[in-house]
C-alpha cells in the first residue's frame, strides 16, 4: 500500500506545473561542452560570463568537460563552482565525456563509477544552478527510479522542458557477454521519463517539449565501420522508436537539442532540422541562444549563435 501511495504522489508531482509564464516569447541558451582541454575551464566560464549579460528564462550546460579532460573529482568540483556563479539559473545535462568514456590508469572503464559521482556533485538539489534558482522535478523523486536524478523536468509557459541522459557511445551500450546492466537499467528508466513526459505534455495540451541530451536519438548510426561492428546492438533503436510512436499523439511541437556532431556532420549550423512535429538542433560551441514564440507556427527558433 505504501509502495503504491509514493508511485501515485510521484505521478501527481510530476504532472504538476512547475512554472507558469504569460504567453510571450521567452529565450533559452544551451552551452557546449569544451572542445578540447585547451578551451577547458575558460570557455565555460566565458560562455557563462556572455549569457550572464542576456535576458534568458535559463541556460543549459550540455556537457560539464571535453573528451580529453580529466574525469577527477577536483575537475568537476571546479566546473560546479563556475556553474554556481551563474546568474541565470543553470541547468546541467550530461554528456559522454563526463562518464562513459572515462577510463582508469589501466585504461579501464570507471564508468559507473563516475556517475554515481557526478548524480552526488551535481543532481542532489531541487533547484538548478546560478542566482535565479528554477524548481527541478527529478525522475529520482520516483521510488523505482531513484538512482536518475540526472533526468530532470521544468516548465515554462505552455513548454515542458527535460534532460535525457544519452551518452553519444552508442548510449554505453557494451558488445559484451551476460547482462549489459547499466545500458539495460538506464533504458528502462529513460523509456519512462519519456513516457510520463508526453502524458504530462498531451494532458496539459502543451504547446511543446524540448529534450536535451548528448547524442541525437533521431539519427540512425552505421553498423559497418569505426566504433560499430556488424553484430552490434544500435543503442539509440528503442528510444527513437518510442520517440517517433510519441510524436504521432502529440499535436505539439517536439525539439531534440543535442551535441551529437558525429550524428550530424551535415547538419547546418543554427538550423533546426524539421520532419513533421519533430525538430532536431545541434549544439556547437561556445553557446546557442533558441527563441520560444507561441505565435510562430514552428514555435522555436535560433535567434542567435555564438562561437568560441
Amino acid at each position: 500500500m505504501h509502495s503504491f501511495v509514493s508511485r501515485l504522489l510521484a505521478a501527481l508531482i510530476l504532472a504538476t506545473p512547475l512554472m507558469a509564464q504569460a504567453d510571450n516569447p521567452f529565450s533559452f541558451a544551451v552551452i557546449a561542452k569544451p572542445v578540447n582541454a585547451t578551451a577547458g575551464a575558460k570557455s565555460v566560464s566565458d560562455a557563462i560570463l556572455q549569457t550572464d549579460k542576456d535576458n534568458l528564462a535559463f541556460v543549459l550546460v550540455n556537457g560539464i568537460k571535453a573528451d580529453n579532460e580529466s574525469c577527477s573529482d577536483a575537475l568537476y568540483q571546479e566546473r560546479r563552482v563556475l556553474f554556481d556563479r551563474a546568474k541565470n539559473g543553470l541547468i546541467v545535462s550530461l554528456s559522454a565525456s563526463d562518464w562513459a568514456r572515462c577510463m582508469s590508469a589501466r585504461n579501464r572503464s570507471i564508468a559507473i563509477e563516475r556517475i554515481a559521482r557526478l548524480r552526488e556533485m551535481f543532481f542532489t538539489d531541487e533547484f538548478s544552478f546560478g542566482d535565479s534558482k528554477l524548481p527541478l522535478i527529478r525522475q529520482s523523486a520516483i521510488p523505482s527510479f531513484g538512482m536518475y536524478a540526472e533526468n530532470m523536468q521544468w516548465r515554462i509557459g505552455e513548454i515542458l522542458f527535460a534532460t535525457l541522459n544519452l551518452p553519444n557511445n552508442n548510449n554505453n551500450y557494451l558488445n559484451a557477454a551476460g547482462r549489459n546492466s547499466e545500458y539495460e537499467d538506464r533504458q528502462v528508466a529513460n523509456a519512462d521519463w519519456l513516457k510520463r513526459l508526453f502524458i504530462t505534455a498531451r494532458s496539459n495540451k502543451l504547446h511543446g517539449i524540448v529534450l536535451f541530451s548528448d547524442a541525437n536519438p533521431l539519427a540512425h548510426r552505421a553498423h559497418t565501420s569505426g566504433f560499430f561492428s556488424s553484430e552490434k546492438r544500435e543503442g539509440f533503436a528503442e528510444i527513437r522508436r518510442q520517440i517517433l510512436q510519441a510524436a504521432k499523439d502529440y499535436h505539439g511541437r517536439i525539439l531534440i537539442v543535442h551535441g551529437d556532431s558525429d550524428a550530424d556532420r551535415t547538419a547546418t549550423r543554427q538550423s533546426i532540422v524539421w520532419k513533421d512535429n519533430i525538430g532536431a538542433l545541434r549544439i556547437d560551441p561556445a553557446w546557442t541562444r533558441v527563441t520560444v514564440d507561441p505565435a510562430q507556427k514552428q514555435l522555436f527558433s535560433v535567434s542567435a549563435h555564438t562561437r568560441k
